[in-house]
């Protein structure tokens, strides 16, 4: 048996679980800089508050509903999510970590009540971080995935929903549209219905190899899984990636070279601890600046650089995204976004040496796990090509504290 656990508007929760007097109040986050509604509350859904909207839009209607509005705050919400999974990995010993607020767990072996195991799940997490979260179970991971979403939609399961015998619910998987299940998106879901599947049941039911004709072994294993027939095993290794991004639209305008080249260093930075973490180390990396694509004349560029040899330092690749975002720039634009990617990666421990060429000395590794063990917890020292206080950085007028990584901002509780 399978398992995923879900939280419920996991950034929403995050903001309610210090914030108590919220619990039961419509609230919202917004995406970078302040632009989009990312995340919004049971209470906020109920409200018909629309998903993904720009929040100057309708900053009116969330007044009018007294909604209460958060910047993203992504520190807060990265720590709740490593407690969240720490829990969970009580419960088994194989765990994945699927996304920031999703996880599958491998019961495998396990002689239990399935359902007052998913309860056990539930209750632990709200007793320790209360975060609410909804618990799916079944034979695979597109069953559980599926049970998840049930679960969230029945208020008579209590968050619990367990797919064992699929069969049983076969009247349930002809009210669910076919987009409902693991992987299959709109686009997908309109093609399907030139076939007459609209419903999970449908999809369930097809010909698996009249599907893997037309759409791919992809959704042939979709459809096997439906069936109980596991196509996909729990990951507690995911793959390293092959390319890591840092990107962010500037929170106010850049018309400065210097400006540019803090921005890049800072994002170049990211990228690179991001690198070490996976244990990684780059040959090549691209570099992109642009103004707003809503001006007359928008100007955007990329370039792509090779470094003098394979590295994980920090130092050089800022060095390097620096050059390459001289290069790019024009005098006299408003920049409105920059970005770098690592795009050429290697395993840090089989990297091939050249007896003409320089390579990373073992002075530069180890500063590097220097920097990164002291900046574990909480941003202890930077690099000063970042910049000490740039106006441009992300906008969150309306982040709240970081109570959980930062020492001045723990919470405090007064008992008179």
């Amino acid at each position: 048996m399978y398992a995923l656990v879900d939280a419920n508007s996991f950034y929403a929760s995050c903001e309610q679980i210090f914030r108590p007097e919220l619990r039961d109040k419509p609230v919202i986050v917004l995406s970078n800089n302040d632009g989009c509604i990312v995340a919004r509350s049971r209470a906020a859904k109920a409200l018909n508050i629309p998903d993904l909207q720009p929040y100057f839009k309708i900053k009116s209607l969330l007044a009018k509903h007294q909604v209460h509005v958060f910047s993203s705050n992504y520190e807060l919400y990265a720590d709740l999510s490593s407690r969240v999974v720490a829990v969970l990995e009580e419960f088994t010993p194989q765990l994945e970590v699927y996304s920031i607020d999703e996880s599958f767990l491998s019961l495998d072996g396990f002689s239990v009540d399935w359902r007052d195991y998913g309860l056990q799940i539930k209750q632990r997490l709200w007793r320790d971080i209360r975060m609410p979260v909804c618990v799916g179970m079944g034979q695979t991971k597109t069953l559980a995935k599926l049970a998840n979403h049930i679960a969230k939609k029945s208020a008579k399961l209590q968050g619990v929903c367990i797919l064992e015998t699929v069969d049983d619910w076969h009247a349930v998987f002809k009210k669910l549209p076919v987009n409902k299940v693991w992987g299959v998106g709109a686009r997908l879901a309109k093609r399907l219905h030139r076939l007459d599947i609209y419903s999970v049941y449908d999809l369930k039911i097809a010909n698996a190899k009249h599907i893997r004709r037309q759409f791919g072994v992809t959704l042939e294993r979709t459809v096997a899984e439906l069936n109980g027939e596991r196509c996909m095993n729990v990951d507690t290794q995911p793959g390293h990636k092959k390319q890591i991004y840092s990107t962010r639209s500037f929170g106010q305008k850049i018309q400065q070279l210097s400006d540019l080249q803090q921005a890049i260093s800072q994002y170049a930075s990211t990228a690179a601890v991001k690198l070490r973490k996976q244990k990684s180390v780059v040959k090549t990396i691209v570099v992109f600046i642009q103004t707003s694509r809503f001006i007359d004349d928008a100007y955007s560029n990329t370039i792509t650089i090779a470094l003098p040899y394979p590295t994980n330092n920090s130092c050089t690749i800022i060095a390097a995204a620096k050059q390459g975002v001289a290069q790019l720039y024009r005098p006299g634009l408003a920049y409105a976004k920059a970005g770098i990617g690592l795009v050429e990666l290697d395993d840090a421990g089989s990297t091939q040496l050249n007896f003409f060429n320089h390579y990373q000395s073992a002075k530069s590794l180890k500063l590097m796990a220097v920097v990164d063990q002291l900046n574990h917890q909480q941003q202890q020292i930077f690099f000063a090509s970042s910049g000490i206080d740039p106006f441009w950085q992300m906008q969150r007028q309306m982040k709240s504290p970081s109570y959980t990584t930062s020492l001045q901002q723990i919470p405090v509780i007064k008992i008179t």
